[in-house]
């Protein structure tokens, strides 16, 4: 009998973006709402389906920047004094609703999850919630994927391998750095491929990554099994095709999953819609305004969100979900002569929890229902690969998950600007490590930096944020002092002067790989 398999990928990310400032409150709040939103209830629900014995697969990349923030102490206890500010609000929320016995109850309910997850954050996991990923990696729960250095569209730097080279091996640094482990699988920011990059990622000992479907299927020659079965390059790096039917059915369809009337409203937060006196304590001094956690309407207009309805409907949505996956991999395997087949569902970390409010308690159904089943089976990439040179031999295509499917959002007429600026500083950056080899002291440390300045002006954020709006005027401003930085120190190096206080006070404001080493962006042999 062929075997179903169905593989979940999540993968986890955050800008690197986080300031002491209190001016900087809803730039920080994006981190702070993830933490207690999406990776809080990510590990309790681990821990629950481990209390009761349920067995449980899926796949994760945590991005070296999300890493960096989460094991940051000074960040660790910002999140801890920002819970205290959600837990006095709620306080606040329980006497204003007084008369309201509805939006009271869901005041209450949503107080006692920000005491609990302080209480988690602070007792359960000691603040380190990446350990204790690590270990249901370990138990082998979760197969953690590396990725590159800052969310980076690669194939922008094809053409300067040093470039993709750098981010490949930073990436694999940071992930050896905070799990311990050497990962088999890529994930490559953005699904964004282009013939060529299989070539650089394979030497670094990753065996596959995922691709897009179209990515996938428009390869050549045509993919025989289309994208439920694997495939692998020229070089044996092998290739997974991100069931779009998923994203299809999660994103595009108004009436299926997150948008359903029932389904708590995320965008109605009292953050923006209360009067500014009502959020009093809460905000920075220039008011600017936050989601808070304290939501009380569903998605049906002027509807107050019903909790047992909401989370009825999830588990209903999970058995949905896993009828439709079996339903699908039963007929292609029946079309290909009932040969082993596999869907690949991949989701960002921030569709569960931040986006859909539910999205972690369908995600635990989705696991308790599929232990009970027998038609379909959860499983990892690395299980599908057993045999992997017996697979087809494709060139994908280019292809990305963003913008229309060729990441146009990252590079058009609101960010395009961004380009000459980061070419050049990857440029000069391979020209310093072929000039400076094997320095050491003062110009190794500003080498260092140069190097780390480089990653982070080469993070997509900047652009897609620049695109979206989101925070467009931060963006290009970050972007600018990255590629400044960078440039102070190469006309420091060319002077042969440089300030130690200057130095010292960039790499405490950037604390993100304190272990870089400026070589990776040399040239290999």
């Amino acid at each position: 009998m062929s075997k179903k398999s169905l593989v979940i990928a999540i993968s986890a990310h955050q800008p690197y973006i986080w300031h002491k400032e209190d001016d900087f409150l809803p730039q920080n709040g994006m981190l702070y709402s993830a933490i207690s939103e999406t990776y809080l209830p990510l590990l309790n629900m681990f821990s629950n389906l481990e209390a009761d014995g349920i067995p449980f697969k899926l796949m994760m990349c945590f991005s070296p920047s999300l890493c960096a923030l989460l094991s940051d102490s000074a960040v660790q206890g910002a999140y801890i004094e920002w819970l205290d500010k959600v837990i006095e609000l709620g306080e606040a929320e329980i006497i204003r609703y007084a008369p309201d016995d509805m939006r009271r109850a869901l005041a209450e309910e949503q107080l006692r999850q920000a005491k609990r997850d302080k209480y988690d954050f602070s007792e359960t996991y000691q603040q380190d919630l990446l350990s204790k990923f690590s270990y249901y990696a370990k138990k082998g729960n979760i197969e953690l994927m590396a990725t590159a250095a800052t969310n980076c569209y690669l194939p922008m730097y094809v053409d300067l391998p040093q470039a993709v080279q750098a981010q490949i091996e930073v990436g694999l640094m940071s992930h050896r750095h905070y799990f311990d482990t050497a990962p088999e699988g890529f994930w490559l920011p953005y699904m964004a491929y282009t013939p060529g990059l299989e070539s650089i990622i394979r030497p670094y000992g990753f065996f596959y990554t995922i691709l897009d479907a179209h990515g996938f299927l428009f390869g050549s020659p045509v993919p025989m099994k289309g994208i439920f079965s694997p495939a692998r390059c020229f070089n044996s790096l092998a290739v997974f095709a991100r069931d779009n039917a998923v994203a299809a059915g999660f994103e595009d369809n108004p009436e299926l999953y997150y948008l359903k009337g029932e389904y708590r409203n995320q965008n109605r937060d009292i953050g923006f819609e209360n009067p500014l006196e009502q959020l009093e304590g809460f905000l920075n001094k220039e008011n600017a305004r936050l989601s808070t956690g304290y939501k009380y309407w569903s998605n049906e207009t002027d509807v107050i969100y019903n909790t047992a309805k909401a989370l009825a409907s999830a588990s209903a949505d999970a058995d949905t979900f896993l009828d439709m996956k079996a339903r699908k991999l039963a007929q292609v395997s029946e079309q290909l002569d009932n040969t082993d087949v596999s869907s690949v569902c991949c989701f960002e970390a921030s569709f569960f929890g931040q986006k859909w409010y539910e999205g972690i308690a369908w995600l635990e159904s989705v696991f308790r229902k599929a232990a009970e089943r027998d038609d379909i089976e959860l499983t990892q990439c690395s299980e599908l690969l057993e045999n992997k040179f017996s697979l087809q031999k494709i060139t994908p295509f280019n292809s990305a998950a963003s913008g229309t499917g060729y990441a146009e959002d990252l590079i058009d007429h609101s960010n395009d600007w961004m380009i000459r600026y980061v070419r050049k500083a990857v440029e000069r950056m391979i020209d310093l490590t072929a000039r400076f080899p094997s320095d050491s002291g003062l110009k190794e440390r500003s080498l260092n930096l140069a190097a780390k300045e480089v990653l982070l002006a080469q993070s997509g954020d900047w652009p897609e944020m620049v695109k979206k709006q989101d925070f467009d005027l931060y963006a290009s401003n970050r972007f600018r002092e990255n590629v400044g930085a960078f440039t102070t120190v190469y006309d420091s190096l060319g002077s042969n002067s440089i300030s130690t206080e200057w130095l010292t006070n960039m790499e405490r404001e950037h604390k993100i790989f304190p272990w870089i080493n400026y070589r990776a962006f040399s040239a290999k042999r």
